[in-house]
C-alpha cells in the first residue's frame, strides 16, 4: 500500500498540482535518506578527512530535503512565499551536494548514488515550483 498517496487523497484540500506535490515529497524523502547514508558511508572510508566537505553537504542537504518534504506535505493553508523559499533552498542544497558528490563518484559508489538522488530531488522541486506559478 502506498501510504503517501492514500494520505494525500484523503486530504480535504486538493491542490491542482497534487501529482507534482507527491513526486516532490517522495524525492525529498528519498534524497534525505540517501544523503544521510552517503555521509555515513563517507565516514567509513579509509580517509574520511578528505571527505569532510562532502559529509557536511550531505548532512545539510539531508536536513533541507527532510524539512522541505514535510512543508510540502502540509496542504492546509500553505504560505506561498515560505513554500517557494523551501523549494528554492532545497534546489540549492541538492545542487551543491550533487556537485560535490560527483567529484568523488568515480572512487565512491555511494557518492554517485547520492548525486543522482540530489539531481532527482532538485528536478522534482523545480517541477513543483513551476506547477505553482
Amino acid at each position: 500500500m502506498d501510504h503517501l498517496s492514500e494520505m494525500l487523497r484523503s486530504q480535504p484540500h486538493q491542490p491542482s498540482a497534487m501529482e507534482a506535490i507527491q513526486r516532490c515529497i517522495e524525492a525529498c524523502t528519498d534524497c534525505a535518506q540517501i544523503c544521510t547514508s552517503c555521509a555515513d558511508a563517507c565516514l567509513s572510508e579509509r580517509d574520511p578527512a578528505k571527505l569532510v566537505y562532502c559529509i557536511r553537504l550531505d548532512l545539510d542537504c539531508a536536513d533541507l530535503c527532510a524539512a522541505t518534504g514535510r512543508i510540502i506535505g502540509r496542504l492546509t493553508k500553505p504560505n506561498r512565499a515560505l513554500t517557494e523559499a523551501a523549494l528554492e533552498a532545497c534546489i540549492v542544497a541538492c545542487g551543491a551536494c550533487a556537485d560535490e558528490c560527483r567529484e568523488h563518484a568515480e572512487m565512491h559508489a555511494h557518492c554517485r548514488v547520492c548525486a543522482e538522488a540530489c539531481d532527482a530531488c532538485a528536478a522534482a522541486c523545480q517541477s513543483l515550483l513551476e506547477a505553482m506559478r
